[in-house]
């Protein structure tokens, strides 16, 4: 990334058009043992209670992997924890991203080292500043789907964001992730 995004802190390590094309292997690639993943956006769209196509065997081949996950959160509990459950996932809720305090608690019950742990996240002003914070790598998604005009204030971020977000995916390459 350029200057401009390490003054802003909106650099991030690797960019994917989908959660579900970061494969394991890329992971272990890069030294990366345990994924902090956000909901909205990246496992399912806004407010939805269940996991994207695709999301739950994503999943499911991580942990078959070795790869430990946890969710981290702005939403309450009442929002993740009827999502995290079912998959089987412990979960951060209230996290107060970009605050480091929610990757950090992540990181306690995961047993890992920032070094060790990526975020996995759509927003540049929450999931990508905090994993920067937390000096843990970032693996910006694009987001699922445009926010329902009932979220204005991230529709209004998303304006804000567009200057700084990636414009290389390593899904896009031919190279095997």
């Amino acid at each position: 990334m350029g200057f401009k995004h390490k003054i802003t802190r909106t650099d991030v390590d690797f960019a994917f058009r989908k959660t579900v094309n970061i494969t394991p292997d890329f992971l272990k690639k890069h030294g990366v043992k345990g994924l902090i993943l956000d909901v909205d956006n990246t496992l399912t769209t806004h407010d939805h209670p269940v996991p994207a196509k695709g999301i739950r065997e994503w999943l499911e081949n991580m942990k078959n992997n070795g790869i430990k996950l946890i969710i981290v959160s702005n939403n309450c509990a009442e929002r993740v924890k009827p999502f995290a459950e079912p998959l089987g996932l412990d979960f951060v809720s209230d996290s107060g991203k970009p605050l480091k305090r929610g990757y950090k608690a992540a990181m306690e019950k995961m047993g890992l080292t920032p070094s060790e742990t990526a975020a996995v996240g759509d927003q540049l002003f929450t999931d990508v500043w905090g994993a920067n914070f937390a000096g843990v790598k970032m693996l910006y998604v694009e987001p699922m789907e445009l926010e329902p005009k009932s979220k204005r204030f991230i529709r209004f971020k998303r304006v804000l964001e567009k200057p700084f977000l990636p414009k290389k995916f390593a899904d896009d390459t031919k190279e095997k992730l």
